[in-house]
């Protein structure tokens, strides 16, 4: 079986969103391994001194109990465009550690930055974030993602995004669009124009 990741924001000290992240964390181990001893995330994860200033990936990589834990210094990429890929049987219900067909579709992006995949003629993920969509008043994410990540799950908690059906045809409807995934929230997440979308 393949491994599960959670990959968490670390930003001078801080670990971000572990609530959600420890949510999913526990989805996965409940679905896959029924019989397992209740982890806790914020008891495993013990931030090393030099990763304390700065902005780093916390990576937790898991089955039935925790495998490792690794913190990688963090870049955020600029995107600026994305292409439209169509896969109606793609399927990253859960984060898992192998993304092969993920890689293959992003490999096909040619001159943009990221892909926005559209299952069954609905918008859901681009490579590794969750979109959101602003029709000039509010942002939407669709309601059909590949994965929900965590921070999507903060953001309509707090009631800052709200989800609906978004088909490649609805783009029209939209100024702009944002990336957001455990890493990214408004504040550090690529905006791309709507007619940036290929």
């Amino acid at each position: 079986m393949s491994q599960f990741i959670e990959t968490i924001k670390c930003k001078d000290g801080i670990l971000y969103n572990l609530e959600f992240h420890q949510g999913r964390f526990d989805r996965a181990i409940l679905e896959h391994f029924p019989v397992h001893n209740k982890i806790r995330l914020s008891e495993e994860i013990q931030i090393p001194h030099e990763c304390r200033i700065g902005l780093f990936r916390c990576r937790v990589i898991y089955n039935a109990t925790i495998e490792k834990i690794e913190f990688l210094p963090h870049q955020y990429r600029n995107v600026i465009s994305l292409k439209l890929l169509e896969d109606n049987h793609i399927d990253y219900s859960y984060k898992f550690t192998k993304r092969d067909k993920l890689i293959q579709l992003y490999e096909k992006r040619g001159d943009c930055d990221d892909i926005l995949i559209v299952k069954d003629d609905c918008i859901t993920d681009s490579f590794t974030a969750n979109p959101v969509f602003f029709d000039g008043a509010k942002w939407w994410t669709p309601n059909t993602p590949l994965l929900a990540g965590t921070q999507r799950a903060r953001l309509i908690y707090e009631g800052k995004i709200d989800v609906c059906r978004i088909t490649p045809d609805d783009l029209c409807k939209y100024k702009k669009a944002g990336l957001i995934n455990a890493m990214q929230d408004f504040d550090d997440m690529p905006v791309i124009p709507v007619n940036n979308i290929k």
